[in-house]
């Protein structure tokens, strides 16, 4: 029987209040791609920073390659061949492939950068991964798929054994998704182990071979994929039957017309001033309505949202609320026109990471809990961050709780209840369960469809057509900036939706 390249046990970790890791076994075979799974706040994200050297276990023992290690740093365990991809990359962006591969490690004779080996050494790591692009390209200029094989290559060229990644795909196109398990799957067979942590089921089934579930902490389950289903890894990460976690809402019919957009145009952006941004767009959206937004990256999607919000300009086009023409030219303008929006990205632009969870929440709406417009009155305060953390069921030890050590379905919580406070007519979300796990997810989905039942309109953008047809009561396509098509919940389907963002097939 093989020995496994990787094996934890009783590893248990405490914090205060919290007991993260409780006697967890986890082991990984060589040249084996290995799924770890459960809930936000299940222990994945403590167990990996364990292995990573980012954190020290409380109790367990770490065996790597037959020989027992306590990595200390991140560094060290990058000595002993294993290597983290974070979610959020720990890529340089004013500094070359070539430079962020070799970041640290840069070869040469003392002080002095051998530019030509390092070049060379980074072109044998990025061709491996049919990352056809100078080394000399900065990396702010590279796409998203682009910078994380940039990731991927600088674990190569560390001789890596095991490479650890969260969330790889939760940014990604379904295209560069296929490219990306291409990969994985040639480095499994040149003998390297992955660890790969994901909210996306499917993608286990499609890519992995073994799967470890955590819950509470505990290991609850595990085994090779073949002998599992989609169902039963669900069961075992949340505990109740996948019947139980279907978000459904009954129908209604819509009110009057709340957002209307015509003719949004948008030329420029920072790659290209001439490019074309937005092109005509025109929809609408009704009160208690759930519109969808569906299209590839790229398509606009995201910068349709920030034009309507004000964050971004745009050149030509109309924005009508409640039937009257309004000039956005600023998110405090189209909050005074009772428009919100939950942004794609919450850690970069909707929360204060080091803050408490009472200081995010409330912070949009100091005017309804300040004396005199100058003095926030606490007591209104701990009112109003109660009343949504029972509502909205958003777990957190108390108000006090630095919001970024909430799981990301509790932070994607705060998010919505900072504008639920402000009571808007119509909401935006974009991406709003990405890098949530499932049962938070349905919770959100909940969430919105009450929001829709009180007679809030609804514009929900997300990358998983699953999702768009599971929210949405109509839906719209968009495609390189223009919409190509609006469709009907019981009249669409992801290969008619896929039609209208790939083949700007319009629907009829």
């Amino acid at each position: 029987m093989t020995q496994p390249l990787l094996r934890m046990t009783g590893i248990a970790k405490r914090f205060p209040g919290v007991l993260a890791l409780d006697n967890v076994d986890f082991e990984v075979a060589p040249g084996e791609i290995h799924a770890l799974l459960g809930e936000n706040g299940a222990g994945k994200s403590t167990l990996l920073k364990i292995l990573a050297g980012a954190q020290s276990a409380d109790a367990g023992e770490i065996i790597f390659a037959g020989q027992p290690v306590t990595p200390a740093t991140p560094h060290d365990a990058q000595k002993l061949g294993i290597v983290t991809i974070y979610q959020e990359f720990t890529l340089a962006p004013n500094m070359t492939i070539a430079e962020n591969v070799f970041l640290g490690r840069e070869p040469g004779l003392g002080p002095f950068v051998n530019w030509r080996k390092m070049a060379a050494q980074t072109n044998a790591a990025t061709r491996q991964l049919g990352l056809e692009l100078k080394p000399t390209s900065v990396v702010r200029t590279l796409a998203v798929a682009e910078q994380q094989l940039v990731e991927i290559a600088r674990a190569l060229s560390m001789d890596s054994r095991l490479i650890v990644m969260d969330e790889p795909t939760s940014a990604l196109s379904s295209a560069e998704v296929s490219k990306l398990f291409s990969i994985l799957r040639n480095l499994r067979a040149r003998g390297l182990s992955i660890v790969f942590v994901t909210h996306r089921i499917e993608e286990v089934i499609e890519l992995c071979d073994t799967f470890t579930v955590l819950r509470d902490g505990k290991q609850v389950g595990g085994g090779a994929v073949r002998d599992t289903t989609i169902e039963q890894i669900i069961r075992r990460m949340v505990g109740r039957e996948v019947s139980a976690l279907l978000a459904h809402r009954e129908s209604a019919a819509p009110g009057d017309v709340a957002l209307k957009v015509e003719g949004l145009t948008r030329r420029g952006n920072t790659q290209d001033q001439n490019a074309t941004v937005l092109d005509n767009v025109s929809f609408e959206v009704r009160r208690g309505e759930v519109l969808g937004l569906a299209g590839l990256i790229g398509a606009g999607r995201t910068e349709l949202a920030r034009a309507i919000f004000g964050a971004d300009a745009f050149d030509h086009g109309r924005v009508t609320v409640d039937g009257e023409p309004v000039a956005i030219r600023t998110p405090q303008d189209a909050i005074r026109c009772g428009i919100g929006l939950v942004p794609e990205d919450r850690k970069q632009q909707a929360l204060f990471l080091s803050l408490a969870v009472r200081a995010n929440l409330s912070m949009a709406a100091h005017d309804l809990i300040s004396r005199w417009h100058f003095f926030i009155d606490d007591r209104a305060e701990r009112r109003l961050v109660e009343g949504f953390r029972e509502s909205l069921n958003i777990r957190m030890a108390s108000q006090e709780q630095i919001v970024e050590n909430l799981s990301g379905g509790n932070q994607q919580k705060v998010v919505l209840a900072r504008w639920l406070a402000l009571r808007p007519k119509i909401l935006i979300v974009d991406e709003p369960t990405r890098g949530i796990d499932i049962g938070a997810k349905v919770e959100v989905h909940n969430l919105l469809f009450e929001l829709a039942n009180a007679g809030i309109a609804i514009v929900a953008i997300s990358s998983e057509l699953s999702e768009i047809l599971a929210i949405s009561d109509r839906i719209v396509a968009m495609r390189e900036g223009r919409v190509t098509g609006e469709v009907a919940r019981k009249d669409a389907s992801e290969e008619l939706l896929m039609g209208m963002m790939a083949l700007s097939t319009k629907a009829a």
